[in-house]
């Protein structure tokens, strides 16, 4: 008898192929081995079933209709162990001589059960793919590889052990996965310096158990993708670490770093020295033999020298005409050229430090950049391949191109950036006091350090100003905001202050006349103003003192500005309390004065908001600065050095000015007083007691002058003053007379005609006298005259 397989052979079907023979009322009526090699039933456990228990779905065909025509269709059979085929159906009826239907033949097109020819055709082609091809099995732990697989560097990456866990990892959870792996370009290869490959990895499933019993895999050539990311990411990193700080050389640094190794393998930025001298360039193209400065330059080898650069940094070259530098300067275009252009090889030989770096490291392919911004040329960037690296492509040019923009730009706002502040420190310096004026009642010493940072100069000032009876005015501001504007502003104020110092105002009243000045300059020149960089009106602070060696009395006033410190003589110090007035321009609002006695040697310290600002912590800054001058050295200026070097950073955020005064004090033995009444005929009794003090002083040779400012003094006391006069000489380094009453008006000079009676008097003071003026007190007026002390 007959099997079933030789009567499928007797119909011209294949034995192994997987068929059934289906009834006109749905029940399997044969099953061959290649049905069992697919499903997993045997003949016994399928003949006698109906064909729709074998369906996942039992509507998802109508195979089981029986008619007279072929027909294909898809189906979802269920496998004896449980899990869904997926299987292309084709259908045939078997007619008796009648032409009526006796069975339905079910053939299922699969890939296992296939024709001889069919698999050798699924051989053929695995073995010539043009696809890196292999499987993994996993019984054995071995690899199959196509021709193409064996023939290509990505075999060497099946022993990575990161593609192995990838590998183990689809064998045993039966999911694809992709895995990325690179490997070194080719010497011959010129597409890219690195390739990478997208591997796709499956299960593959014995499909008699459905067992997962290895792994394919298929490789891809994705290099031109990667190297696209590559040059996307590396713009995207140029746009955080190009320009980071307004320095023209840093920048310049920060191109090269960027460049190697991931562009070039060894890159150079050149620029025009008068980009380095902070002047305009001419705008367009530069003329070919261009003369450039070496500003930055990196390679791929390891250490801090660069031993491919044949011209060192700071260092000046001449580039001809035909260099590639030259040419792109020139054309105002980036250049690619190599060994192979005659004008490289010309540039090259006639340089000898150049010709010994290419001979040695072998570089054969640059690309010459200019730095371009703002239609100025600023200079060229050079990006150059060494033995080893393939040569530069038309992408690597265009990249090179979008770099040396970015670059540009950030050079650019880096020169425009230095070429203001440095007009605007020149300008602030020549509005600050180079040297302080002479006086006897403190020992000064200052300093000034300008922003570190690209917040522009500001408007910090400080001054000195000797006032009349051997006082002194301490003078410290700030104003709001940075740049020229600032610095300007300073320097109104400044001028204002020394002016309003000149009529000797005290510190409350000056602050006053100071704020009414400020709120002046925030409603006039409004036009200039909104054209400058800053434009938020006038504000500033300021600390205006006023120290009296007789006395021992300093009188502070403060518009907003933060208090000064004192340490005294026994070492204790402390921050000044006093009442803090509005900021200037405020207006409305009045300032209030304080007076402090101090022992003689007291060091008092003056300063701006920066010095004390560095963790945004006023109090704590304050603190540091006690701390600071409890350290500090008998000599003021190297005491200034040390609380600079306690308090700020390296490079400190905002300008800083400090001012340190020692205050010294007149004795008795200087100074001499009298109080008069109001007589003329006390006149020659005053002129009798100063000149018995000269004497005693041993200055009787400024008698004859010093008697005479007395008597003239004196006279309009008691002429046009009221009650209490005083009369007080002072020996220092001048010789002072001062007269005070207790009567508001203030005398002036005026031209006495021929025949008047008086009106001569303070004229012949001033004539005699290297000083003269007169300043209100608290109780009138005191008007002084100051002469030199005789020599010897």
């Amino acid at each position: 008898m007959a099997t079933f397989d030789q009567e499928l052979g007797h119909y011209g079907w294949s034995p192994d192929a997987a068929t059934a023979t289906i009834s006109p009322e749905g029940v399997v009526t044969g099953w061959s081995e290649g049905a069992r090699r697919l499903l997993g039933y045997r003949a016994s456990e399928a003949v006698g079933r109906a064909a729709a228990d074998l369906l996942v779905d039992r509507k998802a065909t109508g195979f089981t209709a029986v008619g007279s025509q072929e027909w294909t269709g898809t189906a979802a059979l269920r496998h004896r162990d449980g899990h869904r085929v997926e299987l292309t159906l084709h259908a045939r009826p078997l007619l008796d001589g009648a032409e009526a239907t006796q069975a339905l033949v079910v053939t299922a097109a699969t890939g296992t059960a296939g024709s001889a020819r069919d698999r050798r055709m699924l051989e053929w082609a695995f073995a010539q793919s043009s696809i890196a091809l292999s499987t993994y099995n996993a019984s054995s732990d071995s690899w199959r590889l196509n021709s193409d697989a064996r023939a290509d560097p990505l075999g060497d990456a099946r022993s990575d052990e990161g593609f192995l866990r990838c590998v183990r990892r689809v064998a045993e959870k039966a999911v694809p996965m992709r895995y990325e792996v690179f490997t070194p370009a080719p010497p011959s290869s010129s597409a890219t310096r690195r390739r990478s490959w997208i591997v796709e990895l499956w299960p593959v499933r014995d499909p008699d158990s459905g067992e997962v019993a290895g792994v394919g895999t298929a490789a891809f050539d994705s290099s031109e993708q990667y190297a696209a990311r590559q040059r996307l990411a590396l713009l995207n990193e140029a746009g955080t670490r190009v320009g980071t700080t307004l320095n023209v050389g840093r920048t310049a640094q920060e191109l090269a770093d960027l460049a190697v190794p991931r562009l070039a393998d060894f890159a150079s930025v050149d620029l025009l020295d008068s980009v380095m001298r902070g002047e305009e360039p001419v705008p367009g193209p530069v003329d070919a033999a261009v003369v450039l400065r070496r500003v930055a330059h990196q390679s791929v080898t390891e250490g801090a020298d660069v031993p491919e650069a044949a011209v060192e940094l700071g260092g000046i070259d001449t580039y001809p005409p035909f260099s590639p530098p030259a040419r792109s300067l020139a054309g105002g275009r980036p250049v690619l050229s190599g060994k192979e252009d005659p004008d490289f090889t010309r540039w090259v030989a006639a340089h000898e430090a150049r010709a010994a770096v290419v001979r040695e490291h072998g570089f054969h392919s640059v690309m010459a950049v200019p730095l371009r911004a703002r239609g100025i040329i600023l200079g060229v960037a050079v990006f150059v391949r060494a033995k080893g690296s393939p040569p530069f492509q038309q992408d690597d040019l265009v990249l090179a191109e979008e770099l040396a923009g970015r670059a540009a730009v950030g050079v650019d706002n880096a020169r425009r950036y230095t070429r203001e502040r440095t007009n605007a420190l020149t300008l602030q310096r020549s509005l600050l006091p180079r040297d302080l004026p002479q006086q006897a009642a403190v020992e000064v010493a200052y300093r000034y350090l300008p922003a570190g940072t690209g917040a522009g100069v500001g408007g910090d000032w400080f001054d000195v100003v000797p006032l009349s009876g051997t006082r002194v005015a301490l003078v410290v501001g700030d104003v709001v905001g940075h740049g020229i504007h600032a610095s300007a502003t300073m320097g109104r104020l400044r001028t204002a202050v020394r002016t309003l110092a000149d009529v000797d105002l005290p510190p409350d009243e000056l602050l006053t006349h100071l704020d009414d000045l400020v709120t002046h300059l925030t409603s006039d020149d409004d036009n200039i103003v909104r054209d400058l960089p800053y434009t938020g009106g006038v504000g500033a602070t300021c600390l205006y003192a006023v120290y009296d060696p007789v006395s021992r009395i300093c009188t502070l006033a403060s518009a907003g500005h933060v208090p000064p410190a004192v340490l005294l003589p026994d070492g204790s110090v402390s921050i000044v309390r006093l009442t803090p007035g509005p900021l200037l321009g405020v207006g409305g609002l009045p300032f209030e004065a304080t007076e402090l006695e101090l022992p003689e040697g007291s060091l008092l310290a003056f300063y701006t908001d920066g010095l004390i600002a560095r963790d945004r912590d006023v109090g704590l800054g304050l603190e540091r600065l006690c701390q600071a001058l409890t350290d500090t050295v008998p000599s003021l200026e190297d005491g200034c050095d040390a609380v600079l070097d306690a308090l700020l950073p390296e490079s400190p955020a905002d300008d800083v000015a400090l001012l340190l005064a020692r205050t010294r004090a007149l004795h008795a033995d200087q100074v001499a007083a009298w109080a008069l009444p109001s007589d003329p005929a006390i006149v020659a009794d005053a002129r009798a007691q100063a000149s018995r003090q000269l004497a005693a002083w041993g200055l009787q040779e400024a008698a004859f002058v010093t008697e005479l400012v007395v008597s003239e003094l004196v006279t309009n006391a008691i002429r046009y003053g009221d009650v209490p006069i005083g009369l007080r000489l002072i020996r220092d380094r001048t010789l002072i007379c001062e007269v005070s009453d207790a009567s508001s008006t203030a005398p002036h000079l005026r031209r006495a005609r021929t025949y008047d009676e008086g009106g001569r008097g303070l004229h012949m003071v001033a004539q005699l006298t290297q000083g003269w003026g007169t300043r209100q007190t608290p109780t009138g007026k005191t008007i002084w005259a100051e002469q030199p002390l005789p020599v010897g």
